[in-house]
C-alpha cells in the first residue's frame, strides 16, 4: 500500500519480500520514488526478507538518491531487522531526520 501526502510517500509492505514478490515489491517502491522525494517504507508487516527484497530496497534507494531524494525504512523487526543489519543495508536505509542528530 502506498500513500502520498505532499512531498512524502509512505509504503507499507507486508508478507514475504522474496524472489516470488520481487517485481511487485520493486514496482511499489519505484512508484513511491517517482511520486515524492521523501519515501518512508514501513516493514512492520514483512515476515520474510531475502536478497531479492534487499535488492528491491537498494534499487529504490539509489533511484531516490539519483533524483535528489531520500528513501528510508522503519518498523523492521525480528528476522527482517537481522537481515538488514547483517547486510549493512539497515544503516544505509535508517531514517536520518527522525528527531535525532545525524
Amino acid at each position: 500500500m502506498t500513500s502520498v501526502e505532499g512531498r512524502k510517500a509512505a509504503v507499507a509492505l507486508s508478507g514475504e519480500c522474496d524472489l516470488s514478490a520481487r517485481e511487485e515489491c520493486t514496482t511499489a517502491l519505484m512508484t513511491a520514488v517517482d511520486a515524492a522525494p521523501t519515501v518512508v517504507v514501513d516493514l512492520g508487516g514483512v515476515t520474510f526478507l531475502d536478497s531479492s527484497g534487499v535488492h528491491a530496497l537498494v534499487t529504490a534507494y539509489r533511484a531516490a538518491q539519483d533524483r535528489g531524494g531520500r528513501l528510508s525504512v522503519v518498523g523492521a523487526g525480528g528476522m527482517v531487522a537481522h537481515v538488514l543489519e547483517i547486510t549493512g543495508v539497515g544503516g544505509l536505509l535508517s531514517p536520518q531526520d527522525g528527531g535525532r542528530d545525524g
